[in-house]
């Protein structure tokens, strides 16, 4: 679905100090933006912010900095960032928001300073001509191991069979561990699932999620 333009939606992006638009001057330095050296979580396409708003209230001592292309989705998630912070009452909130398009994302961190990667439900780019493009592709996977932590974990959600099956193959093929992986998340057992936008609203209608660990080895 094609959205709308909001053009009030980057002059609202832009007025907020939690959300990064020099993209690159952090790179290294990312503790210093937090003001802390709390280790940090990166969500890959955070869409409307329920699932990084959610995790920032559930870990107040670890920081995470949520990247989306789209103004017109990524200020929703600035609103719920910033109605977390209302509740825990502090001006030193540990979220950052980016709008950058994720194939420009190797400058953007040093090595070693990301702990955990979130991939929630990516475009399945279906046609094989266009498979690069897949978050979990090995292209992508090579970029993310330039500053991921030996030992960090990637966490995976999608409702795609075809993308889920063939990112296992490219997790293994880039050096990962699969230490879990469901076809069912919401009967299983894993107990830490945060429920996106999207995903509450597939599961009502009675879809399944697949979720996946890999780990850095």
């Amino acid at each position: 679905m094609r959205l709308r333009k909001k053009y009030w939606a980057r002059p609202e992006l832009e007025s907020s100090h939690i959300v990064v638009t020099d993209h690159y001057v952090h790179k290294g330095k990312w503790n210093d933006e937090f003001k802390n050296t709390n280790e940090i979580h990166l969500e890959l396409g955070c869409g409307m912010g329920g699932f990084i708003s959610e995790k920032s209230k559930q870990n107040p001592n670890i920081n995470f900095v949520g990247i989306d292309l789209k103004d017109e989705v990524l200020v929703f998630a600035l609103r719920k960032v910033i109605k977390v912070r209302e509740v825990k009452g502090s001006e030193n909130l540990n979220v950052r928001l980016m709008p950058l398009n994720i194939m420009l994302i190797d400058d953007v961190f040093a090595k070693d300073e990301i702990s955990r990667i979130y991939i929630n439900f990516c475009n399945p780019w279906p046609k094989e001509r266009h498979n690069k493009r897949r978050l979990t592709h090995t292209k992508f996977l090579t970029n993310y191991k330039k500053f991921l932590k030996t030992g960090s974990e990637v966490w995976f959600k999608t409702d795609d069979t075809e993308l889920f099956e063939d990112s296992v193959e490219y997790f293994k093929e880039c050096g990962f561990e699969i230490l879990f992986s469901t076809y069912d998340l919401h009967n299983s057992d894993f107990k830490e699932n945060v429920v996106t936008e999207y995903e509450a609203k597939f599961a009502s209608l009675g879809m399944k999620a697949m979720f996946l660990r890999a780990k850095l080895i």
